[in-house]
């Protein structure tokens, strides 16, 4: 197997402002799995009517398989690191003869002795999602056909609304409603609490039939977590996440205890090793597959979380279509779906979600159905 990538920056629409951090753009590297002339033979050899002169033209449109990984601050990737780390991954890629090879020894990049991709699980999903991709296109199934889930219905997502005024909150969710979303996710974590209980309001008088998502960051203390949500729950709240600072599990669960609405573990939900402890503690867990590591990690904590009484939710860094779709194929896993990062960008380099109306679609296109947006028809 051969893996290449490209990158290219993601500007945001607008500053978009968190309790703890202002982001103006992310840089996107889109990876890129290829057979190699041996497997790709294999590869159509195991299909009917496959022609072994064309194996890899039958793989879809450039014989390839795609993801992407964004920057993170929080992973401590920048453009640099993930083009070192993509580099040895493209030497482990290198030796393994086979995409099913590739796919099932994917967890050693990450778990083996001297895993290169330990702490930095955001390459690794890109690289998952660009094997799942592949394998789609070599079935001619879609991603979710492939684990077990034969039809995708259309899911709403949440339209994240950041720190701002009430003023601009408010004309923010009034647009959004007309254009079709039914959920709005609200940032807090001002300095000034009372600001974000007037950002709250407003967003609901601008969009009182909304169902309301609430996320502070680990913002705010535990006394003061309780005193807003006990305010804010009037306001259509449906869950917050995270209220408080990560690493505190004791201070969670005492919010949890007394919140009025049902708490979601996001920062402190980030790999299948957490879910057990959460359980108890927080009533759902916020699942990013740029942090757990992928699709097929992301199905372990999913399951995890079920078997533990545990909500999901399935979050997302802002990136395109491309990094949004496989956590998309996994849409019928969660209570929740925050799946909005590709429209959080100014210009998407890839279509085939949807959402542009508080509502995700697929293509039905083998693998991710994602493409270019100067491939679409």
């Amino acid at each position: 197997m051969k893996l290449t990538w490209t990158s290219a920056p993601l500007p945001m629409r607008e500053p978009f402002r968190i309790s703890r951090s202002v982001t103006t753009t992310r840089d996107a590297f889109t990876v890129t799995l290829h057979h190699t002339p041996r497997s790709a033979e294999r590869a159509a050899a195991r299909r009917p009517d496959s022609d072994p002169d064309d194996a890899v033209g039958d793989h879809g449109a450039d014989g390839s398989g795609h993801g992407e990984v964004v920057t993170s601050a929080r992973q401590g990737l920048g453009p640099a690191r993930i083009d070192a780390l993509l580099r040895r991954v493209a030497r482990w890629a290198d030796a393994r003869p086979d995409l099913a090879t590739l796919l099932a020894r994917l967890p050693e990049l990450a778990d083996g002795p001297g895993a290169p991709l330990a702490d930095a699980p955001g390459v690794l999903a890109a690289v998952d999602a660009a094997a799942h991709d592949l394998r789609g296109r070599d079935t001619g199934q879609p991603v979710h056909a492939l684990l077990g889930e034969p039809a995708f219905r259309p899911t709403p997502t949440a339209y994240t609304i950041g720190i701002t005024s009430p003023a601009a909150a408010a004309t923010r969710a009034r647009r959004l409603a007309e254009r079709g979303f039914t959920v709005l996710k609200v940032k807090a974590g001002s300095p000034d609490p009372a600001d974000d209980l007037a950002r709250l309001a407003a967003v609901h008088r601008a969009a009182p039939g909304a169902r309301v998502l609430l996320d502070p960051n680990g913002a705010w203390s535990p006394d003061q977590a309780v005193r807003l949500l006990d305010r804010m729950a009037e306001f259509a709240v449906e869950a917050v996440e995270q209220p408080v600072a990560p690493g505190t599990l004791d201070r969670l669960a005492w919010v949890a205890a007394r919140s009025p609405v049902p708490v979601v573990a996001d920062e402190d939900a980030r790999t299948a090793a957490d879910i057990p402890r959460l359980a108890g503690v927080v009533h759902g867990v916020n699942l990013k597959l740029a942090e757990c590591g992928g699709i097929a990690a992301a199905v372990r904590c999913a399951e995890l979380a079920a078997a533990h009484g545990l909500d999901v939710m399935f979050g997302c860094l802002a990136a395109s279509s491309l990094g949004l779709a496989p956590a998309v194929h996994l849409a019928d896993r969660a209570r929740w779906i925050d799946l909005d990062g590709h429209l959080l960008i100014a210009r998407d380099p890839w279509t085939g979600i949807g959402g542009e109306d508080g509502v995700l679609r697929l293509s039905g296109a083998p693998g991710l159905g994602v493409r270019r947006r100067a491939e679409a028809p």
